[in-house]
């Protein structure tokens, strides 16, 4: 019914240089229902959001909350008008107490020349209560976990009593336990009768969470059906315009001798102790564990961007010392980080610039200048094995899709020639047809003798294109287990063991 629609947004369209991002595009939310918005990377989904959220103006159209048009001008205007938006990558104060992060910009104030700290705590607290999230409200927001900021935002979103919450990628850095806590979140918005829009790569998620499914495909609307009448094999077909039928390529690689040998690895600053273990030649090695268990951390001390307090590596039987990211590159060694925004991409940089920057000695020419010819023949060399979709190789990166972003990353260390791969976390946030192709890149590099080792907090994706995991639990290693023949359930037990 009419008075039903929460949010009606008609024939937007949206153009950027070189691109139309959206093409006279319409949706529609509900009140008290969750509205999945599904597409592959560039598609126009953010960017749909983003110009409901005022961070982008569209170019035409119109928008409608409650019966009444609105353009925000910017994201203070939208929140103070009921409309919020968790992003997929995190804008914080990482500096700033967790209290800080919450009340920026909106402080309560006391005569209004002082901040009313007693006030700001009651309200942080009685928010957390109310959400069953268990944070302090004085921790500084970068000594924690990507999981417990993401909360923060979520709670954040929640505390301007919002008409509309957008959740862009909510779950790329959940684990499967704050997962469940976040679909309770959302259930208890949508019985309050909030619009919930939820947009995910991640099919089980969507039929799980959803009371409609709409889906984008290069700037469009393609179609907007009830959740319960579309199976996963209906919405990628939708979303990419043609059957996938397999989610993961062959295996065709074939391990060979021990490269690369890991011993007693043990952290100066984190939880990891005692991490020892082999990966050989042309295998796809996989991390899995919990939040906090030491995955991430693993990878950074390999490759020297955390400080090591003991342990050795061995590389092709010769010690590796690895003491900094610069050491490790010489080594044959690249890391593709878990936070694209926060240590990935450079922002203000364009896609060239964002390509070659791990490798300019390639394009230096007698130790004076950069050859923009080779620099630019590589770009596109990443651009076109990547498949990134970009207007141009000057389009700014923070321009891109995640998904976009990400695969620029790849190609960005593909190029430094790399004997081993050390990936976290590689198709987070990335649409299920994308999600294909890196796999397929990374068992390609496989099968020309590469090591690659990859986190992931998605079992099925390690299953999938692993030849071995090893789990951790609580900085140790608590078990390896053979993708082939083992279990989800003996490797939750195994990520359990030391909790």
């Amino acid at each position: 019914m009419e008075q039903d629609i929460l949010l009606r947004m008609t024939d937007i369209t949206k153009t950027f240089p070189g691109v139309k991002a959206l093409d006279g595009v319409s949706f529609e939310l509900k009140k008290g229902t969750v509205h999945a918005l599904m597409g592959e990377n560039g598609a126009g989904k953010s960017t749909l959001m983003k110009c409901l959220f005022g961070i982008y103006t569209k170019d035409s159209g119109q928008i409608f909350l409650e019966g009444k048009e609105v353009n925000f001008k910017n994201s203070k205007e939208a929140l103070n008008n009921g409309v919020a938006m968790v992003h997929q990558e995190l804008n914080q104060a990482l500096k700033r107490s967790v209290m800080d992060n919450l009340w920026l910009g909106r402080y309560p104030m006391i005569g209004g020349v002082m901040v009313n700290e007693r006030k700001m705590l009651q309200d942080t607290k009685a928010i957390f209560e109310e959400l069953e999230i268990d944070v302090d409200p004085h921790r500084i927001m970068s000594t924690m976990p990507v999981s417990q900021r993401q909360m923060v935002e979520i709670a954040k979103a929640v505390s301007y009593n919002s008409k509309v919450i957008v959740f862009d990628e909510p779950t790329s850095s959940l684990t499967e336990e704050e997962v469940e806590h976040l679909f309770k979140i959302i259930n208890m918005l949508r019985d309050r009768g909030m619009g919930i829009i939820y947009i995910s790569h991640k099919m089980a998620e969507i039929k799980r969470i959803s009371d409609y499914i709409t889906v984008m495909r290069d700037g469009t609307h393609v179609a907007t059906k009830p959740a319960a009448e579309l199976e996963m094999n209906d919405i990628i077909r939708l979303m990419v315009g043609r059957e996938l039928n397999n989610q993961f390529p062959p295996k065709t690689n074939k391990p060979g001798d021990v490269y690369l040998k890991v011993e007693n690895l043990t952290a100066q600053y984190s939880l990891l102790k005692d991490v020892s273990f082999e990966a050989r030649r042309g295998e796809v090695l996989g991390l899995a564990g919990l939040d906090g268990s030491g995955r991430t951390e693993t990878l950074e001390n390999i490759f020297g961007e955390a400080t090591r307090k003991s342990g050795t590596i061995t590389l092709d039987g010769k010690p590796c010392l690895n003491r900094n990211p610069g050491e490790s590159i010489k080594n044959g060694f690249a890391l593709l980080t878990e936070e694209r925004r926060a240590t990935g991409i450079f922002s203000i940089l364009d896609i060239r610039e964002n390509t070659v920057i791990s490798s300019l000695k390639k394009h230096l020419r007698f130790g004076l200048w950069l050859s923009s010819k080779s620099m630019k023949k590589d770009t596109q060399w990443s651009i076109d094995s990547m498949r990134t979709k970009t207007p141009s190789q000057s389009t700014k990166i923070r321009s891109l899709s995640g998904g976009n972003q990400q695969k620029v990353i790849i190609g960005r260390w593909l190029l430094t020639e790399p004997e081993v791969l050390l990936l976290d976390e590689p198709t987070r946030g990335i649409d299920v047809g994308a999600k294909y192709e890196i796999y397929q890149l990374i068992l390609d590099l496989a099968c020309k003798g590469k090591t690659v080792l990859v986190v992931s907090s998605e079992m099925p994706e390690l299953l999938g294109i692993c030849d071995r995991i090893l789990v951790m639990s609580g900085g140790r290693l608590a078990g390896e287990v053979d993708a082939r023949t083992t279990t989800q359930e003996e490797i939750m037990t195994l990520a359990a063991k030391y909790v």
